[in-house]
């Protein structure tokens, strides 16, 4: 599903968070044999069993809703009005972006995060257009997940949180904290961080989101083997390239003990 949440995402992702971690004694069996058993640990995955089951959940809810919600959504929306919609979303979540690379000491992302959330509100017209992309100021990733990473705090095993995907407890904890720094969600209500704009900005970025995916989602599940470890495999992939903010570099040591750089 999502492997990188927007901001308006992560207050709900808090009370599913929840609900996931307390189900953490769900825990596969470790093989005995010795090369099963390092095959084990290099995925990471004690909890596969409750993993599974809650991925056929979100298989079961993206193909009934949320998969026909979206492709309703580009039948409907032009195609220069989701790109405004997708913008004006980016340009929101750039402030816990900017937060986030200054916590984990990356000043290039943080200066050129900065740049962004100023030159599209301004010249973008409050983030309806990415002047700045189109400029050449690519987009950061920053979130609060990366900055435990940095911080050298352990990811715990890999965890498939409802609705959400892909995650493991680092991450998970990282989108409450995310929510709650997310500016917006405050100025949006008198409610704190978690209200009817929070969640709109979720449920927008998600449809969009998936939008954007809907043929290269469908071709990994028709071609995959077992679409749940390939699902897996790929988020391990996008995450890695995440937490090194996309430079070069050998895949990190995802382990229970910790993995800090």
């Amino acid at each position: 599903m999502v492997s990188h949440l927007p901001a308006a995402a992560r207050p709900l992702a808090t009370c599913l968070i929840a609900a996931s971690l307390a189900t953490l004694t769900a825990c596969a069996t470790p093989p005995t044999d010795p090369a099963a058993l390092k095959d084990f640990e290099a995925m990471n995955d004690p909890l596969e069993p409750m993993n599974r089951d809650i991925f056929t959940f979100n298989l079961y809810l993206d193909r009934y809703f949320i998969k026909p919600v979206a492709q309703g959504y580009l039948k409907v929306v032009p195609q220069f009005a989701r790109d405004t919609i997708r913008n004006f979303l980016h340009n929101l979540g750039e402030p816990v972006i900017f937060a986030n690379d200054m916590m984990q000491g990356e000043w290039q992302a943080a200066n050129l995060t900065a740049g962004r959330f100023i030159i599209n509100s301004t010249f973008g017209i409050g983030g309806l257009v990415d002047f700045a992309g189109n400029t050449g100021v690519e987009r950061q990733s920053g979130d609060f997940g990366q900055t435990l990473y940095a911080w050298g705090a352990p990811e715990g095993p890999y965890l498939v949180l409802p609705l959400l995907g892909p995650s493991n407890p680092r991450d998970a904890i990282g989108m409450g904290v995310d929510g709650v720094m997310d500016p917006f969600g405050y100025l949006a209500g008198a409610y704190g961080a978690v209200n009817s704009a929070t969640i709109g900005r979720f449920a927008a970025s998600g449809i969009d989101l998936r939008a954007r995916n809907i043929d290269t989602f469908d071709e990994l599940e028709r071609n995959a083997i077992d679409f749940y470890a390939e699902m897996r495999s790929l988020y391990r992939q996008h995450r890695a390239d995440e937490l090194r903010h996309g430079r070069p570099g050998p895949m990190p040591n995802f382990n229970i003990e910790g993995n800090g750089p």
